[in-house]
């Protein structure tokens, strides 16, 4: 069995919530790590006094439970094993096949003295059923695939290559835990990539919308994936894929813009692609139209394309996007005027303003990146990222950044 490695800042979000009358649901894209953090908490509560058989681990997907059908064969199966005395945890990996089990757990929390620990690898998962049925009693832990932190401490880098070639090879290959195995062979991390890739449109997302056009999904993924962090519209997609005859318009115009809003929110369930919407920061509210799509994980996009080192500012922007995501921000694009912050985020009693950019050393570009935050007049804090390393911190107040130094805070 290979050696799992912590992922610490989820792995404490779980012990934290631990005993909580609360369902625990981990929820992210296939193959980010989702099973392996189960696996990290499972050994935690061994290591803690928690008996062995006060814990049942059950990974849906495996044949050694091909006999639970239905709710009622989970709820049976399980109810047979609970402890006889304390507490029993119950840890449950992509729960999501079996259908209704929002019922058998919630019949779990009534009947018997435990917490619970569940996966699953689509946002139906947090189904409007289930939002009902445990509303006010579960926490969502969204999980991603590794930070450029948790990057450098999944592979083995030789000391004499620079924070600079492992930031490329992290933009290059991505963050989804099992290239590990891989050290970097390009060959065999597009394979591996690939097969996710394959499981999540066909398992995730076709056969869970069996009307679903596989030719216009993976279409809309390769748009989308040129596309990074442009700004975009269902009628603007739908435009461009109707030219190449993917999406049939028929004589009601608006069956393109229905067609890509069912297939973008497909994507957004599978965790595959993150939209972001656009606020108006001077009429201080949220603009219907126009938004940025980002990539769950750049592998897959080089994996898609083939790995091409242009447009580099969208890329630096996924990555930063991630990163605020992981640090727990609701993240916006700011609309000021007719210019544009690349993101705002935000926490309760914290904001920030962010722009991103591969340099910041021509006039041109610092006037640019610039110019939108000067208009900004409250005082949050204000923040540009970019490759440089320059001894400017700072411009008339607003911070200059190293992006990978920030990654690394």
């Amino acid at each position: 069995m290979t050696k799992l490695i912590n992922r610490a800042e989820y792995l404490k979000q779980l012990i934290e919530n631990k005993d909580v009358d609360l369902v625990k649901i981990i929820t992210g894209i296939r193959r980010c790590g989702k099973s392996s953090l189960l696996d990290l908490f499972h050994e935690y509560l061994l290591q803690n006094g928690t008996p062995g058989e006060n814990i049942i681990h059950m990974n849906l997907e495996s044949l050694q439970y091909r006999n639970i059908i239905d709710y009622f064969s989970f709820y049976d199966y399980v109810a047979k094993h609970i402890a006889k005395s304390g507490k029993t945890y119950l840890i449950f990996d992509e729960l999501q096949v079996i259908e209704h089990w929002e019922k058998a757990v919630e019949s779990f929390r009534l009947d018997f003295n435990v917490d619970i620990y569940i996966t699953g690898s689509n946002a139906y998962l947090l189904s409007s059923e289930l939002s009902t049925l445990l509303s006010g009693r579960y926490v969502e832990i969204r999980m991603l695939p590794l930070s450029f932190k948790e990057f450098l401490n999944f592979y083995n880098f030789e000391v004499s290559i620079s924070i600079e070639e492992k930031f490329q090879k992290y933009l290059q290959f991505g963050g989804m835990p099992i290239l590990r195995e891989y050290q970097f062979n390009e060959t065999r991390i597009n394979q591996a990539l690939e097969g996710i890739y394959s499981t999540v449109v066909l398992k995730d997302i076709l056969l869970r919308n069996p009307q679903a056009d596989q030719s216009i999904l993976e279409k809309l993924i390769l748009f989308l994936c040129s596309n990074i962090g442009s700004i975009t519209s269902p009628n603007s997609i739908g435009n461009a894929l109707s030219h190449e005859g993917n999406i049939i318009k028929g004589k009601d115009k608006n069956i393109a813009r229905k067609t890509v809003d069912k297939y973008l929110d497909m994507l957004h369930q599978a965790f595959f692609f993150y939209s972001v919407r656009r606020y108006d920061v001077k009429g201080k509210q949220f603009l219907k139209t126009l938004e940025k799509n980002y990539i769950i994980d750049l592998g897959f996009r080089n994996m898609l394309l083939g790995y091409r080192d242009v447009d580099r500012g969208h890329i630096l922007e996924n990555v930063v996007y991630l990163e605020l995501i992981r640090r727990g921000y609701n993240v916006y694009i700011g609309k000021i005027g007719e210019l544009e912050a690349d993101f705002i985020a935000e926490k309760p009693n914290e904001k920030l303003y962010i722009q991103v950019t591969e340099s910041m050393q021509l006039i041109e570009t610092r006037d640019r990146e610039l110019k939108p935050l000067r208009i900004i007049r409250d005082n949050y804090e204000k923040i540009i990222l970019s490759m440089d390393r320059s001894y400017v911190t700072s411009y008339d107040g607003i911070k200059s950044l190293n992006l990978i130094d920030w990654l690394l805070q």
